[in-house]
């Protein structure tokens, strides 16, 4: 009920929207230590719900205000590729986001809708806190990134406003990582 509010005071105040940006995602606490095997059933339907089925929702919402095209971007993580100790049903649940991403990308693209995904690397922010050892993540991270140090939030900024220009007209359904390059190395 909230989002369709949202959308629909967007629609009488401004008329129509150019880009949506998806920046939400929650597991419980719980759910992002230990053993992924031992997630509960409403722990996994809580994550999804929240960090995946939102997108579905506000890109429904937002089409039919995007008049003349536009760009959805939403954010991900690594997790989502390979495993990453502690992220567990998150990584699952970015999965599930990635793919929402390619599908609603063909959806809306006749529209001249844009949707696409933003790797980051890891990023200080009050989301990481909650991820164990979040510390000992950045300092691998930046000792193995070709580019030798972590990402910033002004990193991520600067690809999102590429996104949002007409500069990425030709760009939907992809996940662009924004990581110093640590996402192409091995072990």
């Amino acid at each position: 009920d909230q989002m369709e509010s949202a959308f629909r005071r967007i629609g009488q105040e401004f008329g129509t929207l150019d880009i949506l940006v998806h920046a939400i995602a929650h597991a419980k606490r719980e759910e992002l230590a230990g053993s992924y095997s031992d997630t509960s059933r409403d722990g996994f339907a809580m994550a999804q719900n929240i960090s995946v089925y939102s997108l579905v929702e506000a890109a429904r919402l937002a089409a039919p205000l995007m008049t003349n095209g536009g760009s959805i971007q939403t954010l991900t993580y690594l997790g989502a590729e390979r495993v990453v100790q502690n992220y567990n049903v998150m990584g699952v649940a970015k999965a599930a986001l990635e793919a929402s991403v390619r599908y609603l990308a063909n959806d809306l693209g006749p529209k001249n809708i844009r949707v696409n995904a933003l790797s980051a690397g890891p990023v200080k922010t009050l989301a990481a806190r909650g991820i164990s050892d979040f510390d000992v993540v950045l300092q691998a991270v930046a000792a193995k990134a070709p580019l030798r140090r972590n990402v910033n939030q002004s990193d991520v900024a600067d690809v999102a406003l590429f996104l949002a220009s007409d500069l990425s007209r030709a760009v939907t359904g992809e996940t662009l990582h924004v990581d110093n390059g640590y996402n192409i190395m091995g072990l």
